[in-house]
């Protein structure tokens, strides 16, 4: 018997009991609407969960911590020091390495204005590594990276980077510290509701950061030029400094701490940093990476992968318990093909038999029922993934649907998501490809493997038996 022919027959053979055949085909659709609408809301979940994660900081970011915390395994105290952030940048799936260094601890100011009338503290100042910046996901708003390289310790003009509002951040030194009129900030407005330019425009104005000690005819001054080279795009989940500070690269942060402790005469053998920041290339890969820094003995660190693990072992746990009913719904069905099959099976017994007098081989008589119950699954996945599609659509297009007709809802907490959902998310159900395509050869095998026993017992039955059957 030619394949076309077990095909044909097959089809004419399901149409022959349609009733029948709608029935069990109603209870695959059901299984797999039910299955890909509950692993379509996990993968919505997750997707949510990233995104959030996403905008509290870098998921691909490590923070390594120092403070005398790490330990090598002489038992000695490892420093987080610039050979050691030369060890992160060696390890693989490691993009860049770099320390974010504040001037907390020196004395000075950043001024601009005539006789130095605007000043802005130094700690509105961030070191960073300018060849970290690029790859660890940093963006310009307009002008260049600073140059690479090591610190010019006779130079007398700094390059720098600043943010949006950088110019807010200085105040007017001639004004009381209680006069409204010394500070301005980014929002402000004037009587007239128009918006208050700060008191520096660090693009056009004269900078200069001095750093001094002593006080009257003690004291000692240092003072560079400052050269806006670039403006950073703001970026919040990587640092509130790229608001409003001015950035310079860590080697002149550190030439200018070597300059303000050699004036004040104070010795200084702490080189190591409170964190370094790594930069890893993919998400799947921070898990390796940061196992790597803990090999090399700086076990303290943290990263947003970790919460997003925990995060995902809810969702995972979620889906395995609605996955859980809609498996036992595919269950259901799967009985209803078996007795479907069955019932087919003495209802054609006399055609059986007549098949195998004329030498219909047991092969071919195992293939037609085999492809009956087959051809139920996929059609029923083909309708329950069409199904399960419109629901997602439904899902997603809720309240726009609603609010046509003047209603709300809110869905903020459907499966768990919470502020997931309603504060970062609007999509609830996603349906890639990959499941479509699983869903349906998942139905076609529940259907073949459920018409495995019925079809053997076709096989089985005897063509004189079968014949004298009404």
């Amino acid at each position: 018997m030619k394949i076309s022919d077990e095909i044909a027959l097959s089809a004419r053979n399901l149409t022959r009991r349609k009733g029948r055949t709608a029935l069990t085909l109603i209870g695959v659709v059901i299984g797999t609407c039910m299955v890909v609408l509950m692993i379509s809301l996990g993968i919505a979940q997750s997707q949510a969960n990233d995104e959030m994660l996403q905008s509290w900081g870098d998921l691909t970011q490590i923070q390594v911590y120092g403070g005398g915390m790490a330990v090598g395994a002489d038992g000695k105290a490892l420093k987080l020091d610039d050979a050691a952030i030369e060890s992160f940048k060696k390890l693989d799936h490691v993009l860049a390495a770099t320390a974010y260094v504040s001037a907390y601890s020196l004395q000075g100011s950043v001024n601009a204005g005539t006789n130095d009338r605007y000043v802005m503290d130094l700690g509105s100042l961030t070191g960073v590594d300018p060849a970290a910046l690029e790859p660890m996901g940093f963006q310009l708003s307009s002008g260049r990276w600073p140059d690479t390289g090591p610190a010019n310790k006779k130079a007398t003009k700094l390059q720098v980077l600043v943010g949006d509002y950088t110019g807010y951040n200085f105040y007017d030194s001639r004004k009381s510290e209680t006069s409204p009129n010394r500070y301005r900030w980014q929002g402000m407005v004037d009587a007239q509701g128009n918006p208050v330019e700060p008191f520096v425009n660090v693009d056009k104005d004269k900078m200069t950061l001095t750093i001094k000690t002593g006080e009257g005819s003690t004291e000692k001054t240092q003072t560079w030029d400052l050269e806006v080279v670039g403006h950073i795009q703001q970026d919040a989940s990587k640092g509130w400094w790229t608001q409003s500070n001015i950035i310079l690269r860590t080697q002149d942060l550190k030439m200018i701490e070597e300059a303000y402790y050699k004036m004040a005469k104070i010795t200084n053998n702490n080189t190591s940093y409170d964190q370094v920041y790594v930069k890893v290339d993919e998400l799947e890969n921070v898990a390796d990476v940061e196992k790597a820094i803990h090999d090399l003995g700086f076990e303290n660190t943290y990263s947003m992968n970790q919460q997003r693990e925990e995060m995902q072992k809810q969702v995972v746990r979620s889906q395995m318990i609605f996955g859980g009913v809609a498996a036992v719904s595919l269950l259901v069905a799967a009985i209803n093909i078996i007795n479907t099959m069955t019932m087919a099976i003495y209802e054609r017994t006399r055609e059986i038999g007549v098949m195998k007098v004329l030498g219909c081989e047991l092969n071919n008589i195992r293939t037609m029922f085999l492809m009956e119950s087959s051809c139920i699954g996929f059609i029923g996945g083909v309708v329950g993934v069409a199904i399960s599609l419109l629901v997602s659509f439904v899902l997603n297009h809720l309240s726009l649907i609603l609010s046509v007709f003047g209603q709300t809802i809110d869905l903020s907490g459907l499966m768990g998501g919470g502020m997931y959902y309603g504060g970062m998310s609007s999509t609830i159900s996603i349906i890639p490809p990959w499941l479509m395509l699983a869903a349906l050869v998942f139905a076609t095998l529940v259907g073949l493997v459920s018409g495995i026993l019925p079809a053997n017992n076709a096989v089985k039955i005897s063509a004189l038996e079968a014949i004298r059957h009404d």
